[in-house]
């Protein structure tokens, strides 16, 4: 696992639920420094056991957790740097929407070694989409579930209301159903070009 999805994790642990909770998951893990690299490779066991020592610790399934982090990823206040690149997608949310199949290329440029799964979305009609997930090496994270809480915090950002399902998965594809229920549902945050 790319220690960049590692220290996702790391950092909403630590963000949301404080730095002693982390410092006593990694020494009960024993995964060695605090604190993880983001450069460097993991073996997908260590991201898996991470996982699961917070399943049981906050009692929360893993679907869950995941949404929580995509979601954490866009919205927490620390850092707006993934905020920013993602709102370059488009003015609203249905262009944001239509440029995720690129989101994996661009994700590239920036960090050359990062491996994310490719995104098809898929208009079905006004305003109901499916965007097609699929990993070629699934492991400890279903990108899907992530996926969810990146785009319920991205609708939030563009003061769009929407309804997403995760349909389910199966050999390394998940589905997402999008209903667009309103585009211009509440006043959007506002995005300034530069870092603030």
């Amino acid at each position: 696992m790319h220690g960049l999805i590692n220290r996702a994790i790391e950092l909403f642990v630590r963000d949301t639920y404080g730095r002693r909770m982390w410092l006593d998951l990694s020494r009960r893990l024993d995964i060695g420094p605090a604190e993880f690299e983001a450069m460097l490779d993991y073996d997908d066991a260590v991201t898996d056991r991470v996982l699961s020592d917070l399943e049981r610790l906050l009692d929360k399934p893993r679907c869950d957790l995941l949404e929580d982090i995509g979601t954490y990823l866009v919205s927490h206040r620390n850092d707006g740097a993934l905020r920013r690149l993602l709102r370059f997608s488009g003015v609203d949310f249905v262009e944001f929407l239509h440029s995720l199949d690129d989101l994996p290329a661009r994700a590239r440029l920036a960090v050359s070694d990062l491996e994310l799964p490719q995104l098809e979305l898929r208009e079905h009609a006004t305003q109901r989409f499916s965007v097609t997930v699929r990993d070629p090496r699934p492991g400890p994270i279903r990108f899907g579930h992530v996926l969810i809480g990146l785009l319920r915090a991205m609708a939030d950002d563009y003061g769009a209301l929407v309804v997403l399902e995760h349909r389910g998965g199966r050999d390394g594809t998940e589905i997402i159903a999008v209903q667009l229920l309103e585009v211009r549902f509440a006043e959007g945050r506002d995005f300034v070009l530069g870092v603030v």
